[in-house]
């Protein structure tokens, strides 16, 4: 019996009227798959027309389609074809309709049958790669041996190897990809690659600009003529120009003749300048800044050179000031860059407040897009008060004093003159909301001592944050820092009271508020502490169209003593969160939950009346 016909009259048979319905008016309420194990459930089912309709009350309602499942019948062997499965069939299907016979749940039996699988990848004509890029391009080949022969894998296999020829100076470099039968079901796959000769650099050319020296975008140079070519140096000269933020367009190209071969490119840059002036206006609303407004002006071009000029404003109740900075770009160095900045800034915290009058420079050395590092030197002047609340805790005038604050005002005056270290490396696909990869940052700093100043210390700060995705619609996100704060002599005036390490709330350990995880006094008021560690992990899935949701646990702590870690005691909090995703990045809210709550913890004078708190901000938590 055709096919065609069987569907017809399954999905006739199974309505109680006895007659054909209208398939638009049907809905299909599942889509379910019986003996897939071998491939990826989710790409088949992203790689069919018939889908479930949404379980979200305003999502979009799928409609059955009997030609378009007729289709997919066939396109699922074809689909198990391409992915290393020749025997794959669908053996049978159940259509039920419920019975109101305006929804449908669809059943697909499968038979995976066996798999051709990759014996061996075979490498010939490959000897111009070192052997160290031979052993990294064979580990990192998207097929590997022992796999099923998957068609789309053993493409992009192909391509792996040329690219990696073409950015090892063989620009003309071709690979064919051959199979060879080695058994019943085996396959063994051959590389075959004519690298062609190898090729330098040759002459660069530099088109568009106007206003922008050569000499300008002919700095972020990753190669010279002469040097070997490589399309990487290529794409990261290009990425280098756009950091520039003077131009809108950035093309990088090499003009090569694959008829003549010659083992001189050349290479030509096109620019398309952008404004070089720039003014961002932005207002919103976050449970711990509440209402913001801020407004910054930019010069990408301060007196030629791409210098960078811009000035800010920024009003919340969590801060508010003035900040302005400038930046040479290109400090004796390409990878070099000279910062300067100054500041009039008031911070509102829970446990204090903090006016800082000063600024910084920053020295900052860029390897490549992923490591960089930088050399401070702070000169501030600093003025902290601690709260009301903690003022009127009379328990704690004896430690405000060894503080040196006064007991009377809760007050501590300064200079700080420091010196800071800080390295980093980032190798994660996005900015503002990472999918993949990983950031390692450290910081050292050092104040007194051999510098002027009234306080004397040194701290260290480590972080760690990895993401990785999980069968293509979930990320799980992962952060650990710590940190620690040790005071010259044992003084604790020797540290400004805002150094002290606090924890809790939008973007720490969000089951409390923002500050209120640290040790406390003996009124349960947040104090501070001199080390510190917290965590977090989360799960991120997509749930509909550009929301998506997450679920997360958070732990850490504060205590008291310099290096004084104490993992058997830990603040956990968990809970849901929600994201919508904006061109600035997801807008969240989360519902943090503590799972061992601070009974001594006082909010706004009183023990603490709830174990949960609700966190709504911009960008995600890390």
């Amino acid at each position: 019996m055709p096919r065609a016909l069987l569907t017809i009259l399954v999905l006739c048979s199974a309505l109680s009227a006895g007659a054909c319905r209208d398939e638009g008016d049907i809905e299909v309420k599942s889509l379910k798959f019986e003996g897939v194990e071998g491939i990826n459930e989710g790409d088949l089912r992203a790689a069919l027309q018939t889908k479930k309709g949404s379980w979200l009350p305003w999502g979009k309602n799928r409609y059955f389609d009997r030609r378009a499942f007729e289709a997919d019948l066939q396109r699922i062997q074809a689909f198990y074809r391409d992915r290393g499965y020749p025997d794959a069939r669908v053996t049978s299907f159940d259509v039920e309709l419920n019975d109101t016979q305006d929804e449908v749940d669809l059943t697909i039996n499968i038979s995976e049958g066996e798999p051709v699988t990759v014996a061996e990848i075979r490498f010939e004509g490959f000897d111009v790669l070192e052997g160290r890029q031979r052993g990294r391009l064979r580990r990192t080949l998207p097929l590997q041996p022992e796999q099923p022969l998957d068609r789309q894998l053993a493409v992009a296999s192909r391509e792996r190897a040329l690219n990696a020829l073409r950015d090892a100076g063989h620009p003309y470099a071709e690979v064919q990809l051959t199979q060879e039968t080695v058994g019943p079901r085996s396959e063994r796959l051959v590389l075959k690659a004519t690298p062609g000769p190898l090729a330098h650099f040759g002459q660069v050319e530099i088109a568009g600009q106007s206003s922008v020296g050569d000499y300008v975008i002919r700095r972020q140079l990753l190669f010279e003529p002469g040097d070997t070519f490589t399309r990487t140096k290529m794409r990261d000269t290009q990425r280098k120009i756009y950091g520039l933020e003077l131009f809108e367009f950035v093309n990088v190209e090499s003009m090569e003749d694959r008829a003549q071969q010659p083992t001189e490119i050349p290479v030509r840059i096109t620019v398309a300048e952008g404004k070089h002036r720039k003014v961002n206006f932005g207002v919103g609303y976050g449970t711990e800044e509440q209402a913001r407004v801020r407004v910054r002006w930019d010069h990408v071009n301060f007196f030629g050179g791409a210098r960078h000029a811009g000035f800010e404003g920024k009003w919340s109740s969590l801060d508010r000031g003035v900040r302005t900075d400038f930046t040479e770009p290109y400090f004796y160095s390409p990878h070099l860059s000279l910062r300067f900045e100054g500041q009039a800034w008031q911070a509102s915290e829970p446990a204090f407040s903090q006016n800082t009058l000063g600024g910084r420079v920053i020295l900052q050395h860029k390897a490549d897009v992923q490591n960089q590092w930088s050399v401070s030197l702070i000169n501030e002047y600093q003025k902290s008060q601690i709260s009301n609340e903690a003022l009127a805790d009379f328990t704690l005038r004896d430690e405000l004093i060894a503080l040196g604050l006064d007991p009377r005002t809760g007050e501590q005056r300064g200079t700080l003159s420091a010196v800071a270290f800080d390295v980093g490396r980032n190798t994660t696909n996005s900015l503002l909301d990472a999918r993949r990869g990983y950031v390692l940052n450290g910081h050292v700093e050092q104040a007194g001592r051999w510098l002027w100043g009234n306080f004397n210390y040194w701290s260290f700060t480590a972080e760690g944050r990895h993401y990785f995705p999980v069968a293509r619609r979930f990320v799980i996100a992962n952060r650990l820092q710590v940190g620690s704060i040790d005071a010259a002599g044992d003084l604790e005036s020797n540290v400004p009271f805002y150094k002290r390490y606090f924890l809790g709330g939008a973007t720490s350990i969000r089951g409390w508020g923002r500050f209120e995880v640290s040790p406390l006094s003996g009124f349960g008021f947040p104090i501070g502490g001199h080390t510190m560690l917290e965590g977090s992990s989360e799960i991120r899935a997509p749930l509909w169209g550009k929301i998506g949701g997450v679920f997360f646990a958070d732990y850490g702590n504060v205590w008291t003593d310099s290096w004084g870690f104490d993992l058997g005691d830990l603040r956990y909090a968990i809970g849901p969160g929600l994201r919508y995703l904006t061109p600035i990045g997801p807008a969240r809210v989360d519902f943090g939950y503590q799972l061992n709550p601070e009974e001594a913890l006082r909010v706004n004078g009183e023990v603490q009346q709830r174990r949960w708190r609700v966190h709504f901000s911009i960008g995600q938590a890390f």
